[in-house]
């Protein structure tokens, strides 16, 4: 207990140079280093009760000496549980504390790279099941024989029963060039497939050219890769003679800074994309020289699970009249957080600042209405059937 409580105080009261990324609810992300100011153990005063070293060792004593199952209790499990602890009492839904494995999770997420197999997963909490529900092109998964729809039930020598997703995961994952033994169900039958892991870039972007020449781009989160991808996107559909453009934001959840920034830079006229406000007032304003200006018919399809960068995107272009915001009001995350290292791996992500949009609002807790609102309706017999892209194919075809 001693050497954790040397730690709690050693990650509270350093004066760090630490290497920051500004994030937001799945979120917006920049990489930035500087330097961290001098924190204090107890906080400022009169901030509430003070760090007590004799009341933690008192509440361990009482777990050593009365609790039903001591025995089973993790050293390593309770101090992870009492930073988390710290963090979750902001009672900021955005400000986080991630372990050290957690941490790298949140980094492959940053990058857009990871070391695995190359296949998308969804569990059914009702059945407790994981099923493949996409194989990359070209992937270790595509090269084993994995495919859509397989049943996954071991990974190795794990046998998958209530796990979190996030573990099931995890066992996937691993070093490059690494075998992983998958056990799927498939039309009944049991199959073993081997996969060898390597580096895998998630693909963020797809496109295709629909009628009338409007092409559309459907972009399922920013991180770094999707503006190499967005903009050969845009490249490929120009090629094919693109009259208007559709932009597909439904159900993303945000992501790297830098990314929606470049995108947005060859949507927007000149002028101020976002601005940012930390608590003393201070912040920071992000432009475009207009100079890569997109002048045909422009939509952009949102619903109540964009969020974050995602919103930066659609009130942007909603601000400066560049094209149609066409779905359903947007998540409404309007702040941003830094997520801040702690040394031994583990990190912080804690709420920092608000960003406004070029016409100066925030959307924080109000989210981006829709020019045109559309709510999504199923279509029992077309699975296929999409209302809100069929809206906003004909906003655009109205403009041509």
């Amino acid at each position: 207990m001693k050497e954790n409580n040397r730690f709690l105080k050693g990650a509270l009261c350093g004066a760090l140079a630490m290497l920051c990324i500004v994030a937001a609810a799945g979120g917006i992300k920049k990489m930035a280093v500087r330097a961290m100011p001098q924190l204090s153990v107890n906080g400022a005063e009169n901030k509430g009760e003070e760090f007590s070293e004799e009341k933690l060792k008192r509440i361990r004593a009482v777990i050593d000496s009365m609790y039903l199952r001591a025995d089973e209790v993790e050293e390593a499990a309770l101090t992870e549980g009492m930073y988390k602890g710290y963090v979750d009492a902001l009672e900021d839904p955005y400000s986080v504390y991630y372990t050290e494995e957690e941490a790298e999770e949140l980094m492959q997420g940053i990058s857009g790279e990871y070391s695995g197999i190359g296949a998308a997963l969804l569990k059914n909490e009702e059945t407790q099941t994981v099923t493949i529900t996409n194989v990359y092109e070209d992937s270790p998964a595509e090269e084993a024989g994995l495919k859509e729809g397989d049943i996954l039930y071991q990974i190795d020598d794990h046998e998958i029963t209530d796990e979190d997703l996030n573990q099931v995961v995890t066992w996937i994952k691993g070093e490059e060039g690494t075998d992983v033994r998958l056990h799927v169900i498939r039309d009944g039958e049991e199959l073993e497939l081997t996969a060898v892991r390597r580096m895998i870039e998630i693909r963020t972007v797809e496109s295709e050219m629909k009628d009338s020449q409007i092409g559309y781009i459907r972009v399922t989160e920013f991180n770094k890769p999707t503006y190499e991808q967005f903009k050969d996107a845009i490249s490929e559909l120009d090629g094919q003679g693109m009259k208007g453009l559709v932009i597909d934001l439904r159900s993303n959840p945000g992501g790297n800074l830098d990314t929606v920034l470049d995108m947005l830079r060859l949507i927007l006229p000149k002028g101020t994309i976002v601005s940012t406000e930390e608590r003393e007032g201070k912040g920071e304003e992000y432009t475009c020289d207009g100079k890569q200006e997109f002048n045909r018919p422009l939509a952009v399809l949102v619903n109540g699970y964009s969020a974050s960068a995602s919103e930066i995107f659609s009130g942007a272009v909603q601000d400066y009249k560049k094209g149609k915001i066409v779905g359903t009001t947007t998540f409404g995350k309007g702040v941003v957080q830094e997520v801040i290292g702690l040394l031994d791996g583990s990190f912080i992500k804690i709420t920092t600042s608000e960003y406004f949009l070029p016409s100066g609002r925030s959307i924080n807790e109000e989210g981006i209405t829709p020019d045109v609102e559309v709510e999504y309706e199923p279509d029992e017999e077309n699975e296929e059937a999409d209302n809100q892209l069929d809206k906003a194919l004909e906003v655009i075809r109205e403009e041509l």
